[in-house]
């Protein structure tokens, strides 16, 4: 049985890396031998007792895998043979927190962990520290990341006096004067709010908002609340911005203009939403890989360069190809694609709507993560996620 499985792991192995593999060849003093025997093989391919003896044996590996599967369900229990664990690559185990006391604001609103739009940065840090990580976003201003293991994470900015100006989350922090929280229903949040915005307007031009979509962005007071719902939750709130009108207002195009700030700002942004949405859902946190990022900056660059967007690039390489390319070896690995969201938050909840790229999200084998970021002539960005475990 081993031997099969070995078997079965090498044939893959061989299928997912045969571009690259036929790249190598080709390049070698072998190349036009290996040339020849290709036209052989498709002369040989052409013919209809080639098919027939396919046919047949592809019925025959169904027959006998079909027979191992069996065979494998008719095993009693006490017979399997698990692996010992100390050779299996354990997550490092979460310290849970205690959920904070959440307050009802006085200001404004909505309160993230407690803190509001106004509030300085000293006392926003007296209740929850010291960030962990600062980054561009889309606004010119930083994101302060805050977090304990992933766990209380919100992202806060503030302007030149030290006062917030933005805030996120989309762990259970969110308190209001109206009773919306992560959770509630999207129903219950247009009863409370009202009508959503349909368009923004930056400078002399109206952006349309899609009339599909899985926000709802308000304008309420001195703030604009974006409320992010989950498709798969029953469109119930998964996550919410708040930012000061006057910060939304100085933005004046849709797309920021593009630099090297803001593309590593979106790439560790999109690290810390994916590992807090991890989090969220109880499942291990994520280690940076900065050669998987190489390999995912590249692909972003790719599509931006020649216009196109697809996992499989012009040279006809997948995901695995250029992984393999790069000489990152894994046991099992992932890719999700974004393009055209203006900023990290809004690609990584459209990630969490789509349910492939959910799961590669959600998964519980991978280990590591490396994201990429470039943009195109009009400042659109790609966003490539490469996820694996080793």
């Amino acid at each position: 049985m081993r031997r099969l499985l070995l078997l079965l792991s090498v044939v893959f192995f061989v299928y997912a890396s045969w571009t690259v593999i036929e790249k190598k060849i080709a390049e070698s003093e072998y190349g036009t031998s290996f040339e020849t025997l290709k036209s052989e093989i498709n002369e040989i391919k052409d013919k209809p007792e080639f098919s027939d003896a396919i046919e047949f044996l592809t019925l025959r590996i169904q027959e006998i895998v079909y027979q191992i599967t069996q065979a494998l369900e008719d095993l009693p229990q006490n017979e399997e043979q698990p692996v010992p664990q100390n050779q299996i690559e354990q997550p490092v185990p979460q310290k849970q927190i205690e959920q904070p006391n959440l307050e009802t604001p006085s200001e404004q609103l909505f309160s993230i962990l407690n803190i509001e739009l106004g509030d300085t940065k000293d006392e926003a840090e007296r209740t929850i520290g010291q960030a962990k990580r600062q980054s561009m976003n889309e606004y010119g201003t930083l994101w302060h990341t805050y977090h304990e293991d992933y766990q209380s994470f919100v992202m806060v900015s503030y302007d030149d006096n030290n006062l917030v100006t933005g805030l996120y989350t989309n762990q259970d922090l969110i308190s209001s004067v109206n009773g919306i929280k992560l959770g509630s229903t999207k129903e219950f949040v247009l009863e409370q709010l009202g009508e959503p915005l349909n368009q923004i307007n930056k400078g002399f031009v109206y952006y349309q908002f899609p009339e599909i979509r899985d926000y709802d962005m308000f304008e309420l007071g001195n703030s604009y609340v974006t409320i992010f719902y989950d498709q798969h939750q029953q469109n119930t709130v998964s996550s919410i911005q708040v930012i000061k009108k006057e910060l939304e207002q100085n933005r004046k195009d849709f797309y920021t203009v593009a630099s090297e700030q803001l593309k590593e700002g979106f790439e560790y942004q999109l690290f810390d939403l994916t590992n807090a949405t991890r989090v969220k859902h109880g499942i291990n946190v994520l280690q940076w890989d900065a050669k998987v990022q190489g390999t995912a900056r590249k692909h972003s660059f790719d599509m931006a360069e020649n216009k196109f967007f697809d996992h499989t690039n012009l040279k006809g390489q997948s995901p695995f190809d250029r992984m393999l390319e790069d000489g990152i070896v894994y046991s099992v690995a992932g890719e999700n694609l974004a393009s055209g969201q203006f900023s990290s938050i809004f690609a990584h909840e459209g990630l969490m709507n789509s349910l492939g790229h959910r799961e590669n999200i959600l998964h519980p084998d991978f280990r590591l993560l490396g994201v990429g970021v470039a943009f195109n002539t009009e400042s659109h960005p790609y966003y490539t996620e490469k996820f694996y475990a080793k």
